[in-house]
């Protein structure tokens, strides 16, 4: 069984399957997943679209349907005879389900650790009490496991792998395919993967894109997220001069000149392709008091916390308006020395995350497990 609640490990469970199944056709993989998980032959319970909450009022909204996919999983567990599961990220939920597994006899893999190095860093009881073997992305994770006694293996970052074996368009054909203005230079924005982020992110971010580009000649496009309507995108924007381009994430990040990028995955995607970007973020009150209270690190752009410095300006909550997020990319965009110096920063920053192959080394020690199980 296989447990992801995000687009981003949705692509790096597939990624997994994929390996898996060179080494072992016979394997059956049944969990909760999105499109690319099922493409790799995955059977889903559920979608990822219907695990899209986040923050503490929303999960508490949801404790019914959570209870049920639980329940439902365990009716799974039981009528497969599934004796290993990988849990991917998605903590909250899969350190719960965790508990139930466990006390059933289940081998527990995870995959993308929980960032209690961050905030919870009460789970680690937990975690190892619970958890086989964590599989990390970051070299610092490996050294804060092993200080804490949890067996614990550094897999490498799988975007390395998923940047290197993405099949690129040229600069040209996005242009053309998407009608962007020849010559003109894109600046970028991802809100999000799930719709009150958008809601809570977008609309201060399109004031200040358009008044910036209006001053020094630039086009404006969204990257939306391929489970979320293009109605919730629509809704916000009032030009029709912005573009909304879906499916082409990687390429909007490698040929765009500024970014303007939700917190989590996509900053480290952006850095990887070398993008100069504002990192921002927006949660409802509560969640980001308590959240505020938990968390023990300085930054939370992956991008930051893995140079160890702070490459992209974070714009977070109540700092998130427009005259911010203008003045920022003012800064970067008026000044060629500056925009080089973070551009620079950028690339240096894959050096960190070790080499390619993060999910053949991961599933070479699941598939161990699975034997072992």
């Amino acid at each position: 069984m296989i447990i992801a609640g995000e687009v981003s490990g949705d692509m790096y469970g597939a990624s997994v399957i994929k390996e898996l199944n060179k080494l072992d056709k016979e394997v059956s993989f049944y969990g909760i997943g999105g499109d690319k998980m099922i493409s790799a032959g995955m059977q889903i319970a559920y979608h990822i679209n219907s695990m899209a909450f986040l923050g503490f009022a929303e999960v508490i909204k949801h404790i019914p349907f959570i209870r049920k996919v639980q329940n439902d999983l365990i009716k799974i567990v039981k009528d497969k005879n599934i004796n290993l599961v990988v849990l991917i990220d998605y903590p909250g939920f899969n350190l719960s389900i965790a508990k139930k597994f466990k006390k059933m006899g289940l081998k527990i893999i995870y995959y993308i650790s929980p960032q209690i190095w961050a905030w919870g860093s009460d789970r680690i009881k937990k975690i190892k009490f619970l958890i086989h073997k964590m599989l990390v992305v970051f070299p610092f994770e490996k050294k804060y496991y092993s200080e804490k006694d949890v067996p614990v293996e550094f897999v490498g970052h799988p975007l390395l792998d998923q940047i290197e074996n993405y099949k690129f368009i040229n600069k040209e054909e996005l242009y053309e395919n998407f009608n962007l203005i020849p010559g003109r230079d894109i600046l970028l924005i991802l809100p999000g993967s799930r719709k009150h982020e958008v809601e809570k992110i977008l609309p201060e971010s399109i004031k200040a894109a358009e008044k910036i580009s209006k001053e020094i000649g630039m086009q404006i496009v969204i990257a939306c997220s391929s489970n979320i309507d293009e109605n919730v995108y629509r809704n916000i924007i009032k030009s029709n001069e912005i573009k909304l381009i879906k499916g082409f994430t990687y390429d909007l990040l490698k040929y765009s000149k500024v970014g303007i990028i939700k917190s989590g995955t996509s900053t480290l995607e952006a850095a990887l392709l070398g993008l100069p970007m504002i990192i921002v973020y927006k949660t409802n009150i509560l969640t980001y008091l308590i959240g505020k209270k938990l968390i023990k690190i300085d930054n939370i752009g992956m991008a930051n916390i893995v140079a160890e410095e702070i490459v992209a300006a974070e714009l977070i909550q109540n700092n998130l308006s427009e005259k911010n997020i203008y003045l920022e990319l003012k800064r970067i965009l008026t000044d060629d020395k500056v925009y080089g110096i973070i551009k620079n920063k950028m690339i240096n920053i894959k050096s960190k995350l070790g080499l390619p192959g993060a999910a053949m080394r991961a599933a070479e020690i699941i598939y161990q497990s699975l034997n072992e199980a």
